[in-house]
């Protein structure tokens, strides 16, 4: 299962609608990553609201994500996580340590267009 990642700008929107496969999570990462290198994105947003279960090999893999995409230079927040899937996450000693998590996906990207314009790239900010 492939995950569409949509452009919006220098800002990439990932959204994960179905439980990921092992296999299928490392080509997300792998996609995301490559996508974000390749435009020089600003901003990353991983929505994962359709989401009921979040594995710690999940956790890790979008952790994982988020910090790569950080040091190609990415600002990234992780959207709609349900608050069983929170909990259980923070039972099993998991947290999203490498991203801002957010309610939604309109938080999402306010908060992605807050953290580009602090750091001094309002100009490239191509979606507001």
């Amino acid at each position: 299962m492939k995950v569409p990642i949509l452009r919006l700008g220098r800002i990439l929107l990932a959204s994960i609608q179905v439980e990921l496969s092992d296999a299928d999570a490392l080509q997300f990462q792998s996609d995301l990553v490559n996508r974000v290198a390749g435009i020089e994105a600003l901003g990353v947003a991983i929505d994962i609201s359709a989401l009921d279960v979040v594995d710690s090999y999940m956790a890790r893999v979008i952790n994982d994500t988020s910090t790569m995409a950080r040091l190609l230079g990415a600002e990234v927040v992780v959207c709609g996580i349900q608050p069983y899937v929170a909990m259980t996450l923070v039972e099993m000693g998991r947290g999203l340590i490498g991203a801002d998590c957010v309610f939604d996906l309109e938080q999402g990207l306010a908060r992605l267009n807050e953290r580009i314009r602090v750091r001094g790239d309002a100009d490239l900010t191509a979606w507001t």
